[in-house]
């Protein structure tokens, strides 16, 4: 995956090595030179020195070829902008910003732009958003009979109850991630908006759960 990082901040340092670690091709931008130092020596992603807002910066970074843009400068404003700009206008297909004051955070989702705060959460956070895949394989379980998958809950399971998408013996939900908190939950645990479900499924009940799930 092809990622863009505006802002080598805490978050935006941290973020941008934790993707490239994972094997995604990285291209930072900042508007001071010297903050490219914090990615260290061994970083291998692009660097395109200018600010985010900016086309021509923009258009150095590639923006046209990316898969996904996260915006994590100092300011929600100039978050928002690029935000937008990546989603509206280069229809890049995922795009996160940074949001510092989280009672923004309703007015940029009715945007369609996803917010993550707080650095150590927003980094795991982020990270988790742009690796995520419709039923993204964890790991594998003895000789792959079993699965442990990841999967945000789809909208249309939201309000669901866990017992809902449990079928025994087949597959059913271990964990939930929830606003940087994950917790066995109980069968009558509800779904909410933006939870990360890990759930073990029997390879041969993926198709069924990817049913259930509307995948």
């Amino acid at each position: 995956m092809k990622v863009i990082v505006i802002g080598l901040g805490r978050m935006g340092t941290g973020l941008s090595l934790n993707l490239e670690k994972k094997g995604h091709k990285v291209t930072v931008i900042d508007n001071d030179i010297d903050a490219f130092k914090r990615l260290g020596e061994n970083f291998k992603g692009s660097k395109v020195l200018g600010f985010g807002f900016d086309q021509d910066t923009l258009i150095s970074a590639k923006i046209e070829q990316a898969d996904a843009v996260v915006s994590c400068t100092e300011s929600d404003e100039i978050n928002a902008v690029i935000a937008r700009v990546a989603k509206n206008i280069y229809r890049v297909p995922k795009v996160i910003a940074r949001l510092y004051d989280t009672r923004k955070a309703d007015i940029y989702h009715r945007l369609g732009i996803q917010t993550i705060s707080t650095t150590s959460w927003g980094i795991d956070r982020a990270t988790e958003v742009l690796t995520y895949q419709q039923l993204d394989s964890v790991y594998d379980i003895g000789n792959g009979n079993v699965n442990l998958v990841r999967i945000e809950v789809p909208p249309m399971l939201v309000g669901r109850r866990v017992r809902e998408i449990t079928v025994v013996g087949e597959f059913h939900v271990v964990s939930i991630s929830r606003n940087g908190k994950t917790f066995i939950p109980t069968s009558g645990a509800v779904l909410e908006t933006e939870d990360i479900l890990y759930m073990s499924v029997m390879s041969s009940s993926t198709n069924k759960l990817k049913s259930i799930l509307d995948l």
